[in-house]
Order: structure tokens, then C-alpha cells, then sequence
């Protein structure tokens, strides 16, 4: 039974990496860098997209968001607000977001064509197992902790935070208060993806956010060459 469910893994994981490599491609000739979020469920993950979706477009950049949840669509209402196309997907009980959920949310998005945007973000379901083994197609996968969730949380899930491209630490602005031991914080993620991104913010400060929009800048720029851009 156990090489049974291995097999079986193995195949689905197959078949996802070979439908994220045909995202990829498209991603890619239409000139969108996509981005793929990933936290633990109450680590702002919402509250930070929302915000970021809101600025970019304040700057002229031409954004749209994919989010995913078990059940509700709370946080595509609440992205929605920002202005920006956002279309829900809802798994029903499945704890990540796969490539074929993607290509088939992508597809018949009414008034969003990949080739229109500069940034497609991609929220995934609140959990940092699961969707670490999942590739989507993304340029970047940025995954998220909270200053709440306690230093060792990258020790504890080194699968996502060594897959992941760049690591942002939320809610900055409770690090005092929650006795938040930074320099560990930071350690931790080095020690598990030496030299990674690592941005420290806060949506309710600012603090840590005009960083985080460069680096997105920056990754944009060097992908599609100089392109269009927007000022900081």
C-alpha cells in the first residue's frame, strides 16, 4: 500500500509540473511576472496583497490577482476593494492550489488577458506544507510569517521556505509587543536559504513596504528588459 501512494504521488506531482511548465510559457510570452504567496492561515497574507495591489496601481502598473481558500470568498471580496481584476478559486477542501486549478481559472477570465498585465499575484491557500510541492508556473514564490507566529517557524517548515524566492516578515509593527526576536528570525531563514530576500514590514506603518515594491520593480525589469515602468 505505502509504494501504492508514493506511485501515485509521484504521478500527480508529474502531471502538475508538466501543466506548470505550459503556465510558464505563457506567462512568459505575454511579459507578466506572476507571483506566488504562500503563508500559514493569520499571517496578514490578505492585508499585505490588498495593500500592494492598491499601490501598484496607484503607480500605473497593470495588476490581477488569483486567490485561493477552501470554502469562501472573503478575501477576493476584500482584494476587490483595491480595484484590481481578482477571480476566486475555491478548492473544497484540497490545502494548496495546483497548476490545473490555475490554467483553468486563467482561461475565460472575462476582461484580463495575461498579455494586459505587468504583475498577476497569486494567493494560495493558508498553509506552508502543502503548497510547497506544488509549482504553479510562478517567477517568485514569496512566502510570508508573521512577527506572532514565532522565530522557529522557518526551522519548522524548511521545505517552503528553502523553495521559496524571497521571504517577508508582516506585522512588524506588533514586534515589540510580542517580544519578537528578530535576529533569530533571521537567522532561521538563512540558516534553511542562505542569502534569501528578506523583506521586514508592516501594511499598518509603511514600514519595509516602498522595499517591497522595488524588489517587485526589479524583478519585473530584469525578466522583460527595461519594458514600461512606474516611480517609486
Amino acid at each position: 500500500m505505502t509504494t501504492r501512494i508514493v506511485e501515485l504521488r509521484r504521478g500527480i506531482l508529474k502531471k502538475n509540473d508538466e501543466l506548470a511548465a505550459a503556465l510558464r510559457e505563457r506567462y512568459t510570452a505575454a511579459g507578466v511576472l506572476v507571483l506566488n504567496l504562500v503563508s500559514s492561515p493569520g499571517a496578514g497574507k490578505t492585508a499585505f496583497l490588498e495593500w500592494t495591489l492598491t499601490e501598484l496601481r496607484k503607480r500605473g502598473a497593470r495588476v490581477a490577482a488569483l486567490v485561493g481558500d477552501l470554502e469562501t470568498d472573503n478575501d477576493a471580496r476584500r482584494l476587490a476593494a483595491s480595484g484590481a481584476p481578482v477571480r476566486q478559486i475555491n478548492t473544497h477542501g484540497i490545502c494548496h492550489l495546483d497548476a490545473e486549478m490555475i490554467g483553468k481559472h486563467l482561461d475565460g477570465w472575462e476582461g484580463v488577458a495575461l498579455g494586459g498585465l505587468d504583475y498577476l499575484f497569486i494567493e494560495n491557500v493558508g498553509n506552508l506544507v502543502c503548497p510547497s510541492s506544488y509549482d504553479l508556473g510562478e517567477g517568485i514564490r514569496v512566502v510570508l510569517l508573521s512577527v506572532t507566529e514565532g522565530e522557529d517557524k522557518p526551522l519548522k517548515y524548511p521545505t517552503m521556505f528553502n523553495s521559496a524566492d524571497a521571504a517577508v516578515i508582516t506585522k512588524m509593527d506588533l514586534a515589540v509587543p510580542c517580544g519578537f526576536d528578530r535576529w533569530a528570525t533571521l537567522k532561521n531563514i538563512n540558516e534553511i536559504r542562505p542569502g534569501m530576500r528578506i523583506f521586514e514590514t508592516s501594511v499598518k506603518s509603511g514600514v519595509g513596504m516602498e522595499a517591497w515594491l522595488g524588489y517587485l520593480e526589479e524583478e519585473r525589469k530584469a525578466r522583460n528588459g527595461a519594458g514600461r515602468f512606474w516611480v517609486i
